[in-house]
């Protein structure tokens, strides 16, 4: 690493979590689906079990509903994977005095999303610990005009301590306060 330099890679879209969320929603979106199909035409598509002796209504339209948003959302994830939604890189540079964040939004000709901050425009950066039913910790770059830019997707469960260490390496390379929050 350059001591001038600092770069962060975001993973994005194409991690562990989202390619099982994926594949159980497909599966079990095609079992609640197939099994819908059954009890309207009465004839069992699924191999696990009986489903011909479903009600069509109001079960087996229920069944099919649920089975084709499942689906639906599986599609939607494995697209997201393909397309690698939010990965990119934040970059700290001392040489230029600029602060990058690089995203890859959806595909189309505003595809990539990219900010660019200078030094001198921010003002302090925030450690935010959430805990409860839905615990995230994540760092803050707060600019003079009171934006708070997240430097990490919501979605990545970072460890507390690391992202302290990580937040005290930058607010020491940016020579800005560092605020801690625990919401």
């Amino acid at each position: 690493m350059n001591e001038s330099i600092i770069r962060q890679d975001i993973i994005g879209s194409r991690n562990l979590s989202s390619f099982l969320t994926m594949i159980i929603l497909f599966l079990a979106g095609l079992g609640f689906f197939l099994a819908g199909l059954s009890s309207y035409f009465q004839r069992n598509f699924l191999i696990i079990t009986e489903t011909t002796e479903i009600n069509f209504i109001p079960q087996g339209i229920a069944m099919l509903f649920y089975g084709t948003g499942a689906i639906g959302l599986g599609i939607y994830l494995l697209l997201s994977i393909i397309w690698n939604l939010g990965s990119g890189y934040n970059e700290f540079s001392k040489l230029e005095n600029i602060v990058r964040l690089v995203r890859l939004g959806f595909p189309g000709k505003n595809r990539t999303i990219f900010l660019s901050y200078e030094f001198k425009n921010i003002k302090n950066l925030k450690f935010l610990i959430k805990q409860g039913l839905n615990p995230r910790c994540n760092i803050l770059l707060v600019l003079k005009d009171k934006r708070e830019i997240p430097l990490f997707p919501a979605q990545i469960l970072m460890n507390p301590l690391e992202t302290e260490k990580k937040a005290i390496q930058l607010a020491n390379f940016l020579n800005v306060p560092l605020e801690s929050l625990v919401i």
